[in-house]
């Protein structure tokens, strides 16, 4: 049967007491989608701003974050580039407590815009599996969209902090976004001497992995034994 050429974009705001979030994703590259009426969770997010050091825009792809935390921004940037995605994700964070809400509600939005995007899974590969270093650091993921939230990580950081962003919401980041996506994620560290590298490494090695799984077959077929997803 014939591939689908529909777009798999979504455009979401999720705002709570303690962040207020705005993310527009194209899991093809290309333009962004724009909010429409009744696309939007909870209002709307004020006083965006936009950062140059996590915006970058080519013939195939739009990718801008800002949420407040430099490190994440650096991360959430590395994801879309290697994951071919077009992504806007402006987070309005309470980042006078910590960057616990403001890291975890992002990862949340992100995986609810991703799940959308995707739709009903059909036609995809569902499997991806990547390597990739950065110097001395090497990771490997492993992603399945199964419909099924499960996330094992294993970073192996010894820093406290990257910049501003706790290492240990790297891992609480991974698995919120597997949670909101309903996907299988498996991230490893296998070496490196420099907590920067490994952190983005694995973060390089998931968006290849996502673009794996992500990839269509030419096949309109729901890639499962049990026929449904």
């Amino acid at each position: 049967m014939a591939e689908t050429t529909e777009r798999r974009v979504a455009a979401i705001k999720r705002n709570t007491n303690e962040t207020k979030i705005r993310v527009q994703l194209s899991i093809d590259g290309g333009p962004l989608p724009e909010f429409v009426e009744n696309s939007t969770s909870n209002g709307a997010v004020e006083d965006d701003k936009t950062t140059e050091h996590a915006t970058q825009k080519s013939t195939s792809q739009e990718i801008v974050i800002n949420t407040g935390v430099g490190f994440y921004d650096h991360m959430l940037h590395a994801l879309a580039k290697h994951a071919g995605w077009s992504l806007n994700i402006f987070c309005n964070g309470d980042l006078h407590i910590d960057d616990h809400h403001t890291t975890e509600d992002c990862a949340i939005a992100l995986g609810m815009a991703f799940k959308q995007a995707l739709g009903k899974i059909v036609g995809v590969k569902r499997f991806g599996y990547a390597y990739a270093p950065l110097d001395e650091a090497l990771s490997r993921a492993v992603v399945d969209l199964s419909g099924r939230a499960y996330a094992a990580t294993d970073l192996g950081l010894t820093r406290e902090k990257l910049g501003a962003l706790s290492c240990e919401m790297l891992p609480h980041i991974l698995r919120s976004f597997s949670n909101a996506a309903e996907i299988t994620i498996h991230v490893d560290c296998i070496r490196g001497e420099n907590d920067h590298h490994r952190a983005e490494s694995a973060f390089k090695a998931l968006a290849i992995a996502l673009r794996e799984a992500t990839s269509k077959t030419g096949r309109n077929e729901i890639p499962s034994t049990k026929g449904v997803l």
